[in-house]
């Protein structure tokens, strides 16, 4: 596949946005957070559009920035919690028009995420870039295929929206696209002060502090996998849970239960390690957990860490409705474990754990949800996307995203990079029997 872009520019808010400085929540502050969410949302072919989708997102992306300013800002350095300096009227959004002579249907519209060289549809760092393009928070590159169809690759900085706060803004960006020239139907609010800050002297102390070098990364690379499952059979296993414990439970929570147990049973009963301590994560919205709840427009990082620890011999011998129990238990938690961590962080009481910074460890899994975040609603005018494709974000870091089977399918793709070579097969085989037999 050839791809030739065009100069990166900017994008900038097409009227008056305010000149300020806004501040940060300690939650968006959080160092973990500093990096880049990078994904492809893939859209079929359109040969009947008169004006390019390039074009049309690019006007559209100018009009919702106005509401959606802060995006079009940058980060003071050395500052926390985090500030963003919104008085340059000529920062923006990074923006590149791509094209290739390629079709989408030759690439089976990048269903196969090993195949994909992403870095040719991604808006990665260019050596001609200027300060304020490299250190743009929100960078997009649109591709136009020879087909019509279009790819959208997005680099979005987590520590200024979470996954709900990003598809929002793009939701906001698809209404404008479609000749929606008044507000958009969900009014941004900032509302970053729902975290109060610790007192002065506390951040006087945190601005001084010698920051701790993070420990070394495992050598070992995590082979990709994606599991598809149809619709049909996850009903299936929903009313199978039902039927033995007389209680629902959720998509999320029974892939969760399927992929925790079968990764436990591949990795640690081929090498007879019944005695380590295995631990699932996974992150929850907390919106409505606040007092009072976060307005519907909110859109920056409000949720906290679902922390489960057990043994690998009692997750691989458990039942999978026991697993779906202990899942639920970690959840009805997490109320009481925020509101706690909002208080000694407030108070900048020492906490015993950082929740936030679980161990990377071969035997921690982490597991996301993507199908409810609201990128498959997106729509520019030519439909909603084939299917949202995430990039991997680390080699040595186990994950599964729990996102949607590309249309017109319907059903759940999990998409994962969570073991070692050796123990693929071993891991495709423990879930097809969980899931397909």
């Amino acid at each position: 596949m050839n791809v030739k872009r065009c100069k990166p520019s900017l994008v900038k808010p097409c009227g008056e946005t305010p000149s300020t400085i806004l501040h940060l929540s300690p939650i968006d502050s959080l160092p973990v957070l500093r990096c880049n969410a990078r994904t492809l949302h893939v859209f079929r072919d359109s040969p009947s559009a008169e004006v390019s989708p390039a074009n049309i997102v690019r006007e559209a992306l100018s009009k919702a920035l106005v509401p959606y300013y802060p995006l079009a800002g940058r980060f003071k350095p050395q500052t926390y919690p985090l500030q963003l300096d919104c008085s340059n009227q000529e920062n923006g959004v990074l923006f590149v028009e791509a094209s290739s002579d390629s079709t989408l249907d030759s690439l089976m519209y990048l269903d196969d995420l090993s195949s994909i060289p992403f870095h040719l549809l991604l808006p990665e760092e260019h050596e001609s870039e200027s300060e304020a393009e490299a250190e743009a928070l929100v960078k997009m590159q649109i591709t136009e295929f020879a087909c019509g169809g279009f790819v959208i690759g997005l680099i979005f900085c987590h520590s200024i929206c979470d996954g709900l706060g990003a598809a929002q803004f793009l939701k906001a960006v698809g209404e404008f696209a479609r000749g929606i020239d008044q507000a958009p139907t969900i009014k941004p609010t900032w509302d970053r002060d729902f975290f109060p800050n610790p007192p002065q002297n506390a951040l006087i102390n945190h601005q001084i502090a010698i920051p701790i070098p993070p420990p070394p990364l495992p050598e070992y690379s995590l082979q990709h996998t994606n599991i598809d499952i149809p619709i049909d059979r996850i009903n299936a296993l929903k009313k199978q849970f039902q039927e033995s414990t007389g209680i629902t439970c959720s998509t999320f929570e029974i892939v969760a239960a399927c992929f925790w147990r079968s990764r436990t049973r591949a990795v640690y009963e081929a090498s007879g390690d019944d005695n380590q301590e295995i631990k699932l994560v996974f992150f929850a919205n907390c919106r409505q957990m606040v007092e009072p709840p976060l307005p519907k427009g909110f859109y920056g990082n409000c949720f906290f860490p679902v922390r489960i620890s057990s043994w690998s011999k009692g997750i691989g011998e458990m039942p999978i409705y026991e697993v779906v129990k202990l899942i639920q238990e970690a959840k009805s938690s997490v109320g009481r474990e925020f509101g706690e961590y909002i208080a000694q962080k407030t108070r900048e009481s020492e906490l015993v754990s950082d929740p936030f910074a679980p161990p990377l460890e071969y035997s921690t899994l982490f597991i996301s949800e993507w199908g409810r975040l609201g990128f498959n609603d997106v729509d520019y005018g030519f439909g909603p996307p084939v299917h949202v494709v995430p990039i991997q974000g680390s080699a040595v870091i186990p994950v599964g995203i729990v996102g949607s089977l590309p249309l017109p399918r319907k059903g759940i793709r999990l998409m994962t990079w969570c073991v070692q070579e050796p123990h693929r097969l071993s891991f495709l085989h423990q879930i097809s029997q969980l899931l397909f037999l």
